[in-house]
């Protein structure tokens, strides 16, 4: 058993946006285990990825680090060409 948080594994040949959605969900599982935050993939168009902030990154002053430092810097390693914005 592990403390880590685990998602089934999406194959690498799946859609670019199931590829996404289960990135975020996985980054959201981290945000949660360690800050009590969360992510959610709102829309995605094929080159903007709109996320939600949500429990305690809710207002939380550091959320635009979370988004642009864990989020996006993420999202940009497996998909350079994906722009993530946030939404309310």
């Amino acid at each position: 058993m592990t403390d880590q948080p685990t998602t089934d594994p999406v194959p690498a040949d799946a859609p670019v946006a199931e590829r996404l959605a289960a990135l975020i969900e996985n980054i959201s599982a981290y945000v949660e285990m360690y800050h009590g935050g969360s992510v959610q993939l709102v829309d995605f168009d094929g080159t903007t990825a709109r996320v939600r902030l949500g429990g305690a990154c809710d207002g939380c002053p550091l959320s635009t680090m979370t988004l642009h430092g864990w989020v996006a810097g993420t999202v940009r390693q497996f998909f350079p060409d994906v722009r993530v914005v946030q939404v309310e």
